[in-house]
């Protein structure tokens, strides 16, 4: 513990760490196969008619925005597999009553959680607007039309590379906020203040690792949105279970 703060103290982890909490997550993920993908496969489910929604809606801009959003939004929604991951380091085998509801999960340290992430979310939809605004003066109405615009111009593709440097700058500080406050939440004696200063240590700590850490947590969950989240079935629950490892791992908080 760090003397001075009351802080649980933060391991130092090689840049290889993140493929090994990849295979820990997975085979957790083969010891209760059942409910960890009976909730991703809810995951995809509401995902997929969120953004089908929007799009139906000629709200093409925001299924994009929507997607990306997905990544800030994700630590709060693996609460169940996070669950899952601790009950099964304990050796028990977690039912999906025991996914669906976390009663950890109902306190007010993971509202405040919560809430940061939401207007995070919502601050990235607005720095979105401001560069789509800033790139065209036309309103592209469906995805066709949005997609031609922004490979086929210079201004599209000016665009798409500041939406993903600025998105992307705002998805890793929100990653460093909750990559392990989130999990650190499911024990009772955390509270959001220490959780999120943790997390934030953990990742300076350990900057190049949580790096490619949270490049394989982008990718994964982009291509899970490319193939109509349904491999978001699979990925999300793994992902989940990966990032309980990740967080056993990094924080001496037995």
């Amino acid at each position: 513990m760090d003397t001075t703060l009351g802080l649980p103290a933060i391991r130092t982890i090689g840049l290889s760490a993140p493929f090994g909490w990849l295979a820990e997550g997975w085979r957790d993920l083969t010891k209760a196969p059942a409910s960890l993908l009976l909730y991703g496969l809810g995951v995809a489910a509401v995902s997929l008619a969120l953004c089908y929604g929007v799009y139906v809606t000629n709200g093409a801009f925001w299924v994009i925005v929507l997607t990306i959003g997905f990544v800030m939004v994700a630590p709060i929604l693996a609460m169940g597999p996070y669950e899952a991951g601790r009950r099964i380091e304990l050796g028990e085998r977690p039912g999906l009553g025991h996914i669906l509801f976390v009663r950890a999960a109902f306190r007010q340290d993971v509202a405040y959680l919560s809430l940061l992430l939401v207007m995070i979310y919502f601050l990235w939809g607005r720095i979105a607007q401001i560069v789509y605004g800033l790139s065209t003066y036309q309103i592209h109405r469906d995805v066709d039309s949005l997609v031609a615009f922004a490979v086929g111009s210079s201004e599209g593709r000016a665009m798409l590379v500041t939406g993903t440097v600025t998105g992307g700058i705002l998805a890793f500080v929100t990653f460093a906020l909750v990559v392990v406050s989130a999990p650190m939440l499911l024990n009772p004696r955390a509270n959001v203040f220490a959780a999120v200063a943790t997390s934030v240590r953990a990742v300076n700590a350990n900057f190049l690792p949580m790096l490619l850490w949270a490049v394989i947590i982008t990718v994964l969950l982009l291509l899970s949105a490319a193939t109509g989240f349904l491999a978001l079935i699979v990925i999300f629950p793994w992902l989940g279970l990966a990032s309980w490892r990740a967080y056993r791992s990094l924080v001496e908080d037995r």
